[in-house]
Parts: structure tokens; sequence; C-alpha cells
């Protein structure tokens, strides 16, 4: 089956992407990017969970569970704990 002159456009433009030589260092960046902004978003969610306060002991519980899997995808992406 014949490819229309715009998916042939699109395919040529798709695989130059591709061999370009920078394409590796550039997504890498990317994904450093992108990894410093979900580990400070983490950290920020972290840092309001622990500065809340609560006697109902429901609250705490959820308070701690949201904690343990904050701290859990932290650790995941290399997160320490600094003190």
């Amino acid at each position: 089956m014949a490819r229309g002159w715009e998916s042939k456009n699109v395919g040529e433009q798709q695989s130059a992407r591709e061999a370009s030589p920078g394409n590796a260092a550039k997504t890498d960046r990317i994904s450093e990017l992108e990894k410093q902004r979900r580990l400070q978003g983490l950290q920020m969610q972290r840092e309001r969970v622990l500065s809340e306060r609560t006697s109902n002991p429901h609250r705490r519980s959820a308070l701690e569970l949201a904690l343990a899997d904050i701290e859990r995808e932290l650790e995941q992406l290399g997160w320490t704990v600094h003190i």
C-alpha cells in the first residue's frame, strides 16, 4: 500500500531525529531534568506531610502511610535522608 507524502515526510523527520549524534545526550539531559523535578516535588510533599499535626488517629495513620509511600518513591529515585 502506498503512503502519502505527509506520512513519508513524518517518517523521514523521525529517522533523521533518531540518527542525529546529539540526540542521546539531549535525551539523557531531559531525563535527568525530569528526575530532578520529580525528586523536588516528592521532597516538597514529604515536608508538607511532616509539617501536619493532628490528634485524630485515623488522619495520623493516613499521613504515616502517605509518608511511607513518598519515601519509597524517593528511594527508588536514589534519594537518601539528609540529617
